[in-house]
C-alpha cells in the first residue's frame, strides 16, 4: 500500500472526494439508512450500521464501546494506519460526526465529514452504485488507543464535578422542547444546569442539500447565544448521536470541544443528577 496522495481536511466537498474514488488508502464509509445504501451509494462506500458505534452502559444508550467493540469495528472498516477514511449519511451528518468522534477516542484522526452527505451527492449528479464493495483485507489494521481519550470524551462524574463547581461550559444541541423540558426521553426532563441551547440542526442548510451553513454564520450565532469559543466547552444530547455533527462543528470552529457520550439518557434517567427545566440556563 502506497502512502496516501490526496490532503483531505475535516470536511470535504463532494467534488473533492471524486477524483481519489477507487484509491487504495481512501475507506469510504456509508451511515445511511440500509434502504437508500441498498438503492444507492458512493461508488466503494461500505455500509456501517449506527448502533456498531454505541454501546448500552446501566442508563445511558450512547456511550463510547469497550475496547474489544472498538477493535472489532477497525476490523469490520478494514483500515490501516495509512488509510484516510470519509464518512457521509443521509440525514447531514450526525451518525457520520458520531463514527469520526468514535475514531478520534481510538487515535485515529485521518478522518473527514463528506459536507452534505448523500444528499450533496446526489445534488451534484456524481456516480452512484447498488454495488457492494468488498475490501481486500489490510495487513496491519489500526490499533485501538484510549490514551488520550479524555482530550475527546467526559464521563459523568468528571462531568458532575465540573457543573457542581461551575467549572464548564455546555452545549445541548437537542430540541428545545428536549432542553425546556417539555418533551421527556428519560425519567426526568429539561437541561444540565448552565448548558447553552443550539440545535444541532441548526447548523444545516436545508435549502442547499443539507451541507453545514457557512461557519462565520455559525460562529456568530454561538456567540450571540453566549457560547466563548476561545473557552473548552462540552457537548450532548440525547445518546452521542446529534451530537456527532456538533462535535464535527467544534472541531470546524477550532474549539476545544468534547462530547458527553452518557448524555440525556444517563444525566435524565439518573434521579441524583441537578436538572434545570424551562429556557433559562440556570
Amino acid at each position: 500500500m502506497t502512502a496516501p496522495e490526496f490532503n483531505f481536511g475535516l470536511l470535504i466537498e463532494a467534488e473533492d472526494l471524486v477524483p481519489y474514488l477507487g484509491h487504495e488508502c481512501l475507506r469510504i464509509v456509508d451511515l445511511s439508512r440500509s434502504s437508500v445504501y441498498e438503492q444507492l451509494h458512493i461508488p466503494h462506500a461500505i455500509q456501517l450500521k449506527p448502533k456498531q458505534l454505541v454501546a448500552q452502559h446501566d442508563e445511558a444508550t450512547g456511550v463510547l464501546p469497550s475496547v474489544e467493540q472498538l477493535q472489532q469495528l477497525v476490523q469490520y472498516l478494514n483500515i490501516s494506519p495509512e488509510h484516510h477514511v470519509v464518512v457521509y449519511d443521509d440525514e447531514g451528518g450526525a451518525w457520520a460526526g458520531r463514527l469520526i468522534w468514535n475514531l478520534h477516542c481510538i487515535g485515529f484522526t485521518r478522518t473527514s465529514l463528506l459536507n452534505g452527505g448523500i444528499h450533496a451527492w446526489l445534488g451534484a449528479g456524481f456516480p452512484t452504485t447498488s454495488e457492494i464493495e468488498k475490501t481486500q483485507p489490510v495487513e496491519k489494521l489500526v490499533q485501538v488507543d484510549l490514551s488520550q481519550v479524555n482530550q475527546y470524551k467526559i464521563d459523568y462524574d468528571e462531568l458532575r464535578k465540573q457543573v457542581e463547581t461551575q467549572h464548564i461550559q455546555l452545549w445541548d444541541c437537542r430540541t428545545t422542547e428536549e432542553y425546556t423540558g417539555l418533551r421527556l426521553a428519560a425519567r426526568r426532563g429539561g437541561h444540565i444546569p448552565a448548558a447553552l441551547h443550539f440545535e444541532w440542526s441548526t447548523a444545516l442548510d436545508r435549502q442547499n442539500h443539507l451541507k453545514l451553513h457557512p461557519l462565520e454564520r455559525t460562529r456568530n450565532r454561538l456567540e450571540q447565544l453566549g457560547f466563548q469559543l476561545n473557552q473548552p466547552v462540552v457537548v450532548y444530547c440525547q445518546s452521542h448521536h446529534r451530537s456527532g455533527l456538533a462535535y464535527i462543528v467544534g472541531r470546524l470552529l477550532q474549539w476545544p470541544i468534547r462530547a458527553y457520550d452518557g448524555a440525556w439518557s444517563e444525566w435524565g434517567n439518573r434521579l441524583d443528577s441537578p436538572i434545570i427545566t424551562g429556557e433559562n440556563p440556570l
